[in-house]
């Protein structure tokens, strides 16, 4: 009885965070070069048998396995429902937007793969596809939060010149001399970026280390917008709500069941 419980309890808790995933993603809607999230879920047990296992190069794996095969001597699977629903993981949809020109020079746009990379006053370095820069009080491209643009070699930066642009192939030339050239970097699996806080991404076990883009295009006088759709987000949103609406109902019956079920007892 009690079974029926947890997994109506343990529903209702994933659908709180669907629900948090796509307020966010709502709530980002015109934020330029920001890339929603979708979330997924596992049943308890898929996460619970899985086991550490030496493979024959040497590292420790985990590797999922049936429960009938864990090596847990003594252990007696009764029955497959699984106790619970968990959240699993949220991931990056990596699907463009679109261009939205600007014509402001400052705005660029990356055709294509990859992230700039920004780097904040400790020279942490952290990606993005947001590409509304602005110039600080030295001179610095930077992001408007204060994280500044990096170049091949380094920060970028136009100083006090008259005149800059930024080329097709991500060239800064400023008063007519080139003074560096964007850094783009990309991942072998960016859909598992974490996303840090004012839009900026980090790297993680599963995306891989960043990896310098070497033939890049970009559109200067333009800005790549949210890839979020409001209508699909609406959706997903109606559906969650169902869902978190049709798991309360069955925890209240389960749970008048039970307290039948103790009353019927007692009295016996």
């Amino acid at each position: 009885m009690n079974r029926g419980i947890y997994e109506a309890a343990s529903g209702m808790l994933v659908q709180e965070t669907h629900l948090d995933v796509i307020t966010n993603n709502l709530a980002n809607v015109d934020t330029p070069g920001y890339k929603r999230r979708i979330s997924a879920t596992a049943d308890f047990s898929a996460v619970l048998d899985r086991i550490e296992k030496v493979s024959e190069d040497g590292e420790t794996k985990i590797t999922t396995v049936l429960p009938a095969d864990m090596p847990f001597k003594g252990r007696q699977p009764i029955g497959s429902l699984a106790l619970a629903a968990i959240f699993s993981e949220d991931v990056m949809d990596t699907f463009p937007g679109v261009i939205k020109h600007t014509e402001s020079p400052l705005d660029i746009a990356i055709d294509g793969p990859g992230f700039f990379a920004v780097a904040d006053e400790n020279d942490n370095t952290f990606y993005t596809r947001e590409g509304n820069f602005v110039l600080n009080e030295n001179g610095n491209i930077s992001t408007p939060d204060g994280f500044m643009l990096q170049g091949e070699g380094g920060a970028l930066t136009v100083g006090n010149a008259t005149s800059f642009e930024i080329t097709r192939t991500g060239q800064l030339i400023v008063d007519g001399e080139n003074a560096g050239r964007i850094a783009v970097f990309n991942f072998e699996n960016p859909t598992y970026l974490r996303h840090e806080s004012r839009n900026l991404l980090s790297p993680t076990e599963q995306s891989g280390e960043a990896e310098a883009v070497p033939n890049i295009k970009i559109w200067s006088g333009s800005l790549e917008m949210s890839n979020v759709e409001v209508v699909t987000e609406m959706v997903r949103m109606i559906d969650a709500q169902r869902i978190y609406e049709g798991a309360s109902k069955a925890l209240m019956t389960h749970d008048d069941m039970t307290s039948r079920l103790i009353t019927s007892y007692s009295r016996g």
